[in-house]
């Protein structure tokens, strides 16, 4: 049975969606008729319908959605994907999903979390406003658009043209005070539309962390109206996952201490929930960094780290510590050693390495003969696996440590937890 319905208006939107799910490791399919969303239904994650009903009456479109929802059965996450300048019929889509979960489950407490931002996209709403590059969707060319010219750019009047539910709002201060603020905002809400403002990717996963929480608490079914990245956020934070059990613990070492590496890294704790500890490259302790790697793997951390401890305020640029070369050698060895006890004991599913020296440094303690090359995750990030030696097989992936914007590491990180999560689709329910 698939974990999460997405229900799209367009091919290119559906398929861009489904990606997201995919770098979660969900296995995510796009289908489009009634037949195949009734045959993939049990044998993917992440079921990601197209009913390219976006310049459809919305009478039409509402029919088509309803369709295709009592079709695919129930999941435990149902998203409705809108246009990420809320284009189409969201109003009438959203009426049709929730309409078929009132039948279905007359006594579920539903809910929809309204979250249409796409921060990377340069969408963004604020003041319950939605925004294209900082401009209002009415200031837009999706105001003049020949098939769907949008009338509204307040995401609640765009919903209200088409769906008569009680709606909400979340403003960015509350969002910007983090879960807790958000969970009591959306407790003190009776709307059934909560639509949440969001201006970067971690205002995304606050608002989905806050969801989980009430749906923990309060068994609250929600329903995401979204373009893409708050849905999965959400089915990641609600620990939706592959059928074969787990998500693949990551383990990840890092040498760089450039400000552009601060920043990636802050990226994946936002966005994936890494957790990192500090090796101090004055006196590097294994041993110590070892068992804080080991207490964040109990606590149920799946993205574990090691990265070198900054350099205070007071050290100028390119201090003697860092380019010593005794030093040097001396830090690289400790990562080295950190990588290899830590996989012997922890089990990663992949290893991440930051840095050409660290990265062969840590090849070189794993007793691996070589590397596999797979793919280019990005401009000199490179993903595969280590070649012989006591772990081969083991799925790897190396980036430079200068290399990429501050979604590289979380890119590199969301690649090897999707390959260690990927499996072959199921058979088909009734094949011969």
């Amino acid at each position: 049975m698939a974990q999460v319905l997405v229900i799209g208006d367009d091919l290119t939107g559906s398929n861009a969606t489904g990606a997201r799910y995919a770098r979660l490791g969900l296995r995510a399919v796009t289908v489009g008729a009634l037949a195949q969303v009734e045959r993939y239904a049990h044998r993917v994650d992440v079921l990601v319908v197209n009913t390219a009903s976006r310049h459809w009456p919305p009478a039409r479109a509402y029919a088509a959605v309803r369709t295709a929802v009592e079709t695919a059965g129930g999941a435990p996450l149902i998203v409705k994907r809108v246009d990420t300048t809320l284009r189409g019929n969201p109003g009438s889509e959203l009426d049709a999903v929730l309409d078929v979960l009132a039948a279905r489950e007359p006594s579920a407490r539903v809910r929809t979390l309204a979250v249409p931002a796409f921060p990377d996209a340069g969408r963004t709403t604020v003041g319950g406003l939605h925004l294209v590059d900082g401009v209002p969707l009415t200031r837009t060319a999706v105001a003049r658009d020949p098939f769907d010219p949008v009338r509204h750019s307040r995401v609640a009047a765009v919903l209200g043209t088409q769906s008569g539910r009680t709606a909400d709002e979340v403003a960015l201060d509350v969002v910007e005070r983090g879960p807790d603020a958000v969970a009591a905002a959306l407790r003190e809400s009776p709307a059934e539309i909560v639509v949440c403002d969001a201006t970067e990717n971690a205002h995304l996963r606050t608002v989905a962390v806050a969801a989980a929480r009430l749906a923990a608490e309060d068994c609250v079914r929600w329903v995401a109206l979204d373009s893409g990245p708050f849905g999965a956020a959400l089915a990641a934070e609600l620990g939706l996952r592959p059928e074969a059990g787990a998500p693949a613990r990551i383990l990840a070492v890092v040498g760089s201490v450039t400000d552009r590496t601060r920043t990636q890294l802050a990226r994946t704790e936002t966005a994936l929930g890494a957790r990192w500890t500090t090796l101090d490259p004055t006196a590097p302790d294994p041993d110590r960094t070892l068992a804080a790697l080991r207490a964040a793997a109990g606590e149920g951390a799946t993205v574990l780290g090691v990265r070198l401890a900054p350099e205070p305020p007071s050290a100028p640029t390119g201090s003697a510590a860092v380019l010593d070369p005794g030093t040097a050698g001396r830090i690289l060895r400790a990562l080295a050693e950190v990588a290899r006890r830590a996989v012997v004991e922890l089990r990663p599913g992949g290893l991440y390495a930051s840095g050409g020296d660290v990265a062969a440094a840590v090849t070189a303690e794993l007793g691996a003969e070589g590397f596999a090359i797979e793919t280019e995750v990005l401009p000199l990030a490179i993903a595969g696996h280590l070649v012989g030696g006591p772990h081969d097989g083991l799925r790897f992936a190396t980036k430079g440590g200068l290399i990429g914007g501050p979604d590289a590491a979380c890119d590199c990180l969301e690649h090897l937890r999707a390959a260690c999560s990927r499996h072959p689709l199921g058979p088909t329910v009734g094949a011969g």
